[in-house]
């Protein structure tokens, strides 16, 4: 069982800058790959950026691209998503998820989730 925790949402301004993390405890996930995705009101869940377990292959939805970045530190269990140059569209809840193998743009290929963190971008 893996348990994961996201943190570092908030309300930010447009063009302004958020960290989000997500710890993970639990069963060593170091051969796991992690992905992000969102979900805004009324709209399905979105893949927005995944990382393999060696941090070496990442990806990214073109949305974000160029402006969101990902990575990972394996001694702290801990996934990041660095987003720059946010926009009012980046508004949603973000969630972290873990999957056994590489990643995948489907949420439905992920067996763990965290509670989700708030993302708020004000115009």
């Amino acid at each position: 069982q893996v348990q994961l925790v996201e943190s570092g949402g908030g309300l930010v301004q447009a063009g302004g800058s958020l960290r989000l993390s997500c710890a993970a405890s639990g069963r060593t996930f170091s051969n796991y790959a992690m992905g992000w995705f969102r979900q805004a009101p009324g709209k399905e869940r979105e893949f927005v950026s995944g990382l393999s377990w060696a941090g070496v292959n990442k990806y990214y939805a073109d949305s974000v691209k160029g402006r969101f970045t990902i990575s990972r530190d394996n001694a702290k269990n801990t996934v990041y998503l660095q987003m720059n140059n946010v926009k009012p569209e980046d508004t949603a809840i973000y969630y972290c998820a873990v999957r056994v193998g590489g990643v995948s743009t489907l949420a439905g290929a992920y067996n763990y989730w965290g509670q989700g963190t708030q993302v708020t971008v004000s115009s």
